[in-house]
């Protein structure tokens, strides 16, 4: 039997509106070391994204490897598998590994080619051993796949997807070639799978999730799949192919995320035990909205307690709505109204009227024919929405700069159009 964890999207030294997260992912490793002293895994696997950008601080660093030697501490047979996310320089990651296998972890940060142009299957496929030493399973190790790094090599494949589908046809063949049959199979990858909710904060890579890839990839032998990349934690068409997600929220999209590792327990030819552990949340987020007034009397109603220190503060995202700009001191207001010492008002945005009353208000006006808005009317409800105030001057001169284009535009419209040379080759005589 195969006993693990599965957690992913760390994102170590992540600064949340200028604030550094570093309390909240020290109280996450420290909760994740009592789990794993009290459950015994056989392994640990983080699919992806374990630091924030591709060159992690000094601290975020520390981090990471005062982890790894705690829990190799804690659980001595315990063996930890990495690989890198679209976050993460697969590159810096396994700068460190010789270090990192003195204490049984193991990182894959890039795939590689052999001189045959064929995959390292060494590499990718990582054995995963239990408390005797024996191998109870396979793991298929596959980090985030740039399109550099899977087309060319010798391969007759110009298509991402094609190299794709390619790449992972192969692994997954070798790994049933190599496994028996009393040793189960696990795929470990970080992609954006067809059929899953992103959130705010996952960084954009390819416009209208074109990259997004289909579970069809995926052989049956296959009895669990660790995703990363998503960090909101959800199946995808199957209960055994699942995403992690992160283990604190990393955008307010995030505030109702069940935040949670993967306990997953396999035995050959058997579906997968699988039971989530949620994650206490040790810094609370808010978000606020309503009108002014109602913006304020919500702040002031949060619940006050003892002083804290900065990092253990709530984090606190207001959004309002109003027909006229708001006081010249009203972000002192809402900060004047927060429990002191007890919260760190992040942002604070102007946001369009509610829909409800933006429908009331269009059938209201339905009789009334409605002219198209003028350049300067339509420059007057921009500078509103974004709350300055009205200032007969900055309209004057909105005006001028308005009517200089026009007489441009009419110039340039007035302009005779000058006859384009001929692009038929001329005779020799001619030059």
């Amino acid at each position: 039997m195969l006993h693990f964890f599965h957690t992913s999207d760390w994102h170590l030294g992540q600064f949340f509106y200028n604030h550094s997260r570093h309390y909240e992912h020290d109280c996450f490793l420290n909760w994740l070391l009592e789990q794993l002293r009290e459950h015994q895994p056989d392994a640990l696997l983080i699919a992806g994204d374990i630091f924030d950008v591709v060159n992690p601080s000094t601290a975020a660093l520390k981090q990471l490897n005062q982890f790894i030697a705690q829990a190799q501490a804690q659980v001595s047979h315990l063996q930890i598998l990495m690989i890198a996310g679209n976050h993460d320089s697969g590159h810096r990651l396994e700068q460190v590994e010789p270090l990192l296998t003195k204490y049984n972890t193991h990182v894959v940060g890039l795939i590689e080619w052999l001189d045959d142009n064929t995959l390292n299957f060494d590499k990718l496929l990582r054995p995963i051993h239990n408390a005797q030493g024996d191998i109870c399973a396979w793991c298929i190790a596959l980090p985030y796949l740039r399109p550099a790094e899977i087309t060319g090599n010798g391969q007759d494949y110009q298509q991402t997807a094609q190299a794709t589908e390619a790449l992972y046809q192969q692994l997954i063949e070798e790994a049933r070639r190599r496994k028996t049959k009393d040793q189960s199979l696990v795929l470990m990858t970080h992609a954006h799978m067809q059929g899953g909710t992103s959130s705010d904060s996952e960084r954009p890579i390819l416009v209208g999730n074109a990259e997004a890839l289909s579970t069809k990839l995926f052989h049956d032998d296959i009895q669990y799949v660790a995703l990363g990349h998503l960090h909101r934690p959800q199946r995808i068409e199957h209960e055994h192919i699942r995403y992690s997600g992160s283990p604190i929220p990393l955008s307010f999209s995030e505030v109702n995320y069940k935040h949670q590792i993967v306990k997953v327990q396999l035995k050959p030819d058997s579906p997968a035990t699988i039971q989530p552990l949620l994650v206490p949340r040790r810094v609370p987020l808010f978000k606020i909205k309503g009108t002014l007034d109602e913006v304020l009397q919500k702040t002031r109603d949060l619940e006050a307690r003892n002083p804290l220190p900065l990092a253990q503060q709530a984090f606190v995202d207001i959004e309002y709505y109003s027909d006229t700009p708001p006081p010249p001191d009203f972000r002192q207001q809402v900060e004047a109204a927060l429990p002191q010492d007890n919260y760190r008002l992040v942002r604070l945005s102007r946001m369009a009227k509610p829909l409800t009353q933006q429908i009331a208000s269009d059938t209201d006006d339905m009789a009334t024919p409605i002219a198209p808005p003028t350049p300067a009317e339509l420059f007057q409800q921009l500078w509103q929405k974004l709350g300055f105030v009205e200032d007969p001057q900055v309209l004057k001169d909105f005006q001028q700069l308005s009517m200089q284009a026009e007489q441009q535009d009419d110039q340039e419209t007035a302009q005779p159009v000058k006859p384009q040379p001929s692009t038929a080759t001329a005779p020799p005589d001619a030059v």
